[in-house]
Formats: structure tokens, C-alpha cells, sequence
């Protein structure tokens, strides 16, 4: 199941990080918060990406080739104009960065990507938030309760609106959190090829929000999987300052794999 990635907007909120990036690559730990949340999927096995880029996609296209390039050790041997690198490398990951556009809209994006799913169920989640969620778990209750989209819900800071629920379903989005239960949409997403059909038609300027998950909920086609866990986007630089921290107390929730290469080679 490939994990879709939206890492296209720009950011304004955060302006000091995203004038010279993508929100996406702004630092945490000295490692971008996309870097993050691939991490996150890749130990639990989902490791097959699809970046829907925009705004500088550069920054990120270079980001993964100068980790290919300069990962682990080389020996550079002038004499004889060879590069020899070894030790540990990048992690085991296929990464397809595809540009969606410098303006188009959250569904737009994922719509542009259709033909790189190869017309299975795929993962989509956004490029600004971390969390601790069991993607797994969430898989499986998309598969168990069979709606087009599973949605995780997180409770949320207070300005954000949220979701209002009919059991498992979600029955629609109320404007803020204390007049409903007080979760929100924080990605980690499960979306079936029938999404699609829903996105075709806005195009470019449809939105997840309302082109595709409020028409869904209004035919009781999307659920919700309930995250009591860490999550945490990062629109300001307080909350950028907040995840840095967690990070350098050694206590990051959204941390869920091991620190070991996960493998080795040499190559010339």
C-alpha cells in the first residue's frame, strides 16, 4: 500500500522556515519533518512514497538525492578517479516525488497523482504533522467497516474546527472543537480508488475538506479511526519550537523506530 504525502503548500503561517522550503523540510532534530513522518510509516512497513510536491519541489528532489549521494562513508580516491562508499545508507525506501502544481489545492493534488497508484488503496497524509498513530490499526478498520475513506481523528489544539460523529461514521465537521466531541481530521488517511470519482469533480481547486470528505460524510461513505495518542502539526513556530524540544529531551512520542541502518552496502 503506497503512503501518499502532501508536500506542496507553502506554508505562510511559518514564513521565517518556508521562504526558502517547503513546510515539509523545515528542521526538526536537524532532519526535515517529512524525513519524520516516512520514518513513522516505514516501521510499520508501509515504505513505498509518493510526495505530491509544489512550492519549491526542488528542495525536496534534492533533499533525497543528496542522501543517496552522501550517505555512510566513502573513500574518494583521486589517483585513479573512483568513489568508493560503504557503511550505513539511506533508509529502504522507494520515494516517487511527483510536482502537483504550485497552486493546486489538497485534492487537486492527490487527483494529479492517480495515475502513479496503479488504481489500489492507497495512504495519504499531510506533510506537517507528526504523530504516534498505529497505521496499521488504522488499515484495519478501514478494511473491516469498508467506506471509501478512513480519516484519523486526533483531539486538537483549540483552533481548529471538528468532526461530529454517528458512531464509527462521520457524520459531518462543526466549526470549533467545544461544540462537538472535540476531535479533529489529522490525517493519516485511508482512501480506496473510488475517491477519486469524488475529486474528479473539482479538479485542481478542490480541497480534501470539502471537495472530497464532506460529500463523502454526507453519503456516509467516511470514517473515522480515533487516535487518543501524539499528534502535532506544525503551523507556528511555537509548535516548531515545541516538537524541537520534545526531540532534544529524548522523549519524542512520534519516535517509533529503531536507530539502527537498516542495511549496509559498498558501492563504487
Amino acid at each position: 500500500m503506497r503512503v501518499v504525502i502532501l508536500a506542496g503548500g507553502r506554508g505562510t503561517r511559518i514564513s521565517e522556515e518556508t521562504d526558502v522550503k517547503p513546510k515539509p523540510m523545515v528542521d526538526v532534530g536537524g532532519r526535515p519533518i517529512l524525513w519524520h513522518i516516512m520514518r513513522h510509516y516505514a516501521a510499520q512497513g508501509f515504505d513505498d512514497f509518493v510526495i505530491a510536491a509544489g512550492y519549491k519541489a526542488d528542495v525536496i528532489k534534492r533533499f533525497f538525492l543528496d542522501e543517496m549521494r552522501l550517505a555512510g562513508d566513502i573513500l574518494v580516491d583521486t589517483r585513479h578517479g573512483q568513489v568508493t562508499r560503504s557503511g550505513p545508507v539511506f533508509d529502504n525506501w522507494r520515494v516517487r516525488i511527483v510536482n502537483t502544481g504550485l497552486d493546486t489545492n489538497t485534492g487537486g493534488r492527490i487527483l494529479r497523482l492517480k495515475p502513479h497508484l496503479d488504481g489500489a488503496p492507497f495512504l495519504v497524509t499531510y506533510g506537517d504533522g507528526v504523530s504516534d498513530v498505529p497505521v496499521k490499526a488504522v488499515v484495519a478498520q478501514h478494511q473491516a467497516q469498508g467506506h471509501l475513506a478512513t480519516i484519523t481523528a486526533v483531539h486538537p489544539p483549540a483552533r481548529f474546527g471538528g468532526i461530529r460523529f454517528e458512531g464509527d461514521d462521520i457524520a459531518g465537521f462543526v466549526e470549533k472543537p467545544q461544540i462537538g466531541e472535540g476531535w479533529i481530521n489529522g490525517g493519516f488517511a485511508v482512501f480506496e480508488p473510488g475517491v477519486f470519482d469524488y475529486l474528479a469533480l473539482d479538479g485542481d481547486d478542490g480541497s480534501l475538506e470539502v471537495a472530497l470528505y464532506e460529500r463523502l460524510a454526507r453519503d456516509g461513505k467516511l470514517g473515522a479511526y480515533r487516535h487518543e495518542g501524539f499528534w502535532q502539526c506544525v503551523d507556528t513556530l511555537r509548535e516548531l519550537r515545541l516538537l524541537q524540544g520534545l526531540w532534544d529531551s529524548g522523549k519524542a512520542p512520534w519516535k517509533t523506530w529503531i536507530d539502527e541502518p537498516r542495511r549496509s552496502v559498498a558501492a563504487a
